[in-house]
């Protein structure tokens, strides 16, 4: 068994010194330019066959030239930073403090590319003898954030293509993740009619029609399917707006933002189904809207999509998650546990969308991500480095 640790250990400060360079160049989605040459030059600096972005803005760096292909993906776009005045430190400088690395994106998702670049690095100098077997491509997908699975859908599909595997950099903190819930973005709009706010009698307050949506909406997230592993469904009302003549004018529209999480067995047609089906809903005033999604990538090209992200799960005995489990091993020295992520991963694209096996390991975890404690712990990175080099050969030997 090769040494997967020792040899992360090595790179321990240069892997530390590219995380803190990446977090210093701010890339939330649309904006990932300056993040995605600099993956490139050290993907390049580490001699890989081949490193370079795609038309829609993508990182793709590859080791190998077996027709066995592996993707590791890591998103390399952020969300902001919110309030300034809410961070005890400067999030765009990668403070190291007591064996940690805070800063926007140190743990969602910087991290992860930082270490599948080093990890393809050291597989492919333990292993020059599976060169011929494997193609491990490196891919630092953009607009993640703002739109789970586009950029990666794109990589897969059309700059790499008959992908075999995917394994994403998510933070597990160390785990192996084998699925998620999936999720959609709704609208409803109710339709009313304004008159002068000293009369309400004389119009239809689309705004009191919606309150009432809004309360069966509540109860409704009461009684969503449940799934043993992957957890219940939900849903929550998150925004409401309402469009009206005046301040003394009773309003014409209201409109709602609906954040529906989907559990095992629930779609999309399910899920504005429901919506249609509650006693409030009025089909005469009323409609529901799967939102769409269209920012262009920094590199200005667009790519039109709805917002459903499908639920996925890969069962438990898969090679796949098999061998995640050995490398993970290999990796710590001890056996990785096995779940889920709570939130929504790049996964509603390899393996909800396109059917590609997909897992998930990274370093730090799950409740950091998005707060001001955006953080990873350098451990962790070496960890996550030796476990990205010892993957591929764990593929192979459970590979059916």
């Amino acid at each position: 068994m090769h040494h997967y640790k020792q040899e992360a250990e090595k790179y321990r400060d240069r892997c530390s010194k590219f995380l803190r360079d990446l977090i210093r160049l701010p890339s939330e989605s649309c904006k990932e330019g300056k993040v995605a040459a600099r993956i490139v030059q050290e993907m390049k600096k580490l001699g890989f066959d081949s490193a370079k972005t795609d038309d829609y803005g993508n990182v793709v760096g590859r080791i190998g030239k077996g027709p066995v292909r592996i993707v590791f993906d890591g998103h390399i776009d952020t969300v902001g930073i919110g309030a300034r005045s809410s961070w005890s430190y400067d999030p765009y400088k990668g403070k190291v403090e007591g064996g940690v690395i805070y800063g926007r994106g140190a743990s969602d998702n910087k991290a992860a590319s930082a270490t599948q670049v080093y990890g393809a690095k050291i597989f492919r100098d333990l292993h020059k003898e599976l060169l011929k077997q494997f193609s491990v491509f490196v891919v630092g997908s953009v607009q993640e954030e703002d739109c789970d699975g586009l950029g990666l859908r794109h990589a897969l599909e059309k700059t790499i293509k008959n992908v075999d595997y995917v394994c994403m950099g998510e933070c597990t903190d160390l785990n192996i993740y084998r699925g998620h819930r999936g999720r959609m973005e709704l609208n409803v709009v109710a339709r009313g009619r304004s008159c002068h706010g000293s009369a309400p009698e004389r119009g239809d307050n689309a705004v009191y029609k919606m309150m009432r949506l809004v309360a069966d909406i509540e109860k409704l997230n009461d009684r969503l399917q449940d799934d043993p592993f992957l957890g219940k469904g939900t849903c929550a009302v998150t925004h409401i707006s309402c469009q009206t003549p005046s301040l003394c004018a009773v309003p014409d529209e209201c409109r709602i933002h609906i954040d529906r999480r989907l559990t095992h067995g629930e779609d999309k047609a399910l899920a504005v189904r429901q919506i249609e089906e509650l006693a409030s809903f009025d089909r005469g005033s009323m409609h529901v809207e799967v939102l769409v999604y269209d920012s262009p990538s920094y590199k200005k090209k667009v790519l039109k999509t709805e917002k459903y992200y499908p639920t996925w799960v890969l069962p438990e005995d898969h090679p796949l998650v098999q061998a995640g489990a050995a490398a993970a091993e290999h990796a710590l020295g001890r056996p990785g546990g096995i779940s889920k992520w709570v939130f929504s991963t790049n996964g509603v694209a390899s393996m909800g969308q396109l059917g590609i096996p997909s897992i998930g390991f990274g370093p730090a975890r799950e409740e950091d991500a998005h707060t001001t404690n955006d953080c990873v712990k350098i451990d962790d990175l070496v960890s996550s480095i030796a476990f990205y080099a010892a993957l591929p050969a764990a593929v192979l030997a459970h590979r059916k």
